[in-house]
């Protein structure tokens, strides 16, 4: 029997299939092209279901492959890393300008992660009516400067009014399968359960005295949202670490590096401080954002830091 995931406990899992929702465990240790993984099923997985004796719960036989996955370094086990969700058909990372706020760097390796897999991205920014400060409109335009040139559509919304939700999110949403992410606190969950009113997903406010967010959500859930259409809410990130992309692969998942890659005078050219590089080039002209050239410099040393 072939069914979906659509949620993760740990030890348990729920599996949609054409005889409704099944309550599955795997078998075995399941070994997935020498990922380290602290979740080998992930939701969004499709899965191979043998029935268990009482017909009520089954048992994970085999994970089918996986069209794309989007993972992080795991925050338990440094060597191992962590699916978000797997079959996706595009991301929308949430994000604040304040309480809390979302680092340019932040945003950086989760475009990363997506950008491995061509994964299209959006850029969601919550909490339009808390904006008080004019750095919070600064920060803004920075955002907007940066990232929708590159493609990646920059969308202002306030998670509480329904009319921002009809005209903006509902028509990208219908007949996809959608990941949710960003930190603990940005409104993944009122947003959620403004979209799916059957979610009932639990919302606490930032704590006044962090200015962060406090999780709610546990566990990564998939949700029904109209036909053909799947919202996968995940619990808040707080870091996004990037593992096992080899030096040279790296600038393959920045858009402006990636349109110069062939261009530089070596082959396995890292865009550092090598003689004849076009990345170094263009970006002295100004055709490549200096904030995204840092955010690539940084993930590049924090890769050759794990090696």
């Amino acid at each position: 029997m072939k069914g979906r995931v659509i949620k993760s406990t740990g030890s348990w899992y729920q599996v949609s299939t054409e005889k409704g929702m099944l309550q599955c465990r795997l078998r075995g240790k399941f070994k997935q092209d020498d990922l380290k993984l602290t979740n080998p099923v992930a939701v969004g997985d499709w899965v191979l279901l043998s029935l268990e004796e009482n017909q009520e719960t089954a048992v994970i036989a085999e994970i089918l492959p996986r069209e794309n996955y989007i993972i992080r370094k795991s925050t338990r086990k440094q060597t191992f890393s962590h699916i978000l969700a797997s079959n996706v058909d595009q991301a929308f990372l949430m994000i604040t300008l304040n309480n809390p706020r979302t680092s340019l760097g932040f945003i950086d390796r989760f475009l990363v992660s997506t950008e491995s897999f061509r994964i299209p991205a959006f850029i969601l920014v919550n909490k339009s009516d808390t904006w008080t400060k004019d750095k919070d409109l600064e920060y803004l335009e920075v955002i907007q400067e940066i990232y929708a040139p590159l493609g990646y559509p920059v969308l202002l919304m306030a998670s509480l009014h329904e009319e921002n939700l009809k005209e903006d999110l509902r028509p990208l949403l219908k007949g996809k399968t959608t990941l949710l992410a960003g930190h603990s606190g940005v409104g993944k969950s009122t947003l959620l359960n403004q979209l799916v009113p059957t979610a009932s997903q639990s919302t606490r406010p930032v704590s006044k005295f962090t200015s962060k967010g406090v999780h709610t959500t546990t566990f990564a859930e998939m949700f029904a949202f109209e036909e053909h259409a799947y919202l996968i809410d995940t619990p808040g990130i707080k870091e996004f670490g990037i593992l096992d992309i080899e030096d040279q692969e790296l600038s393959h998942y920045f858009v402006e590096l990636r349109k110069y890659l062939g261009q530089c005078k070596y082959n396995n050219c890292k865009h550092i401080n090598e003689p004849g590089c076009k990345v170094l080039e263009v970006l002295e002209e100004g055709y490549i954002h200096p904030y995204r050239y840092d955010s690539y410099i940084k993930i590049l040393h924090e890769e050759d830091s794990y090696r």
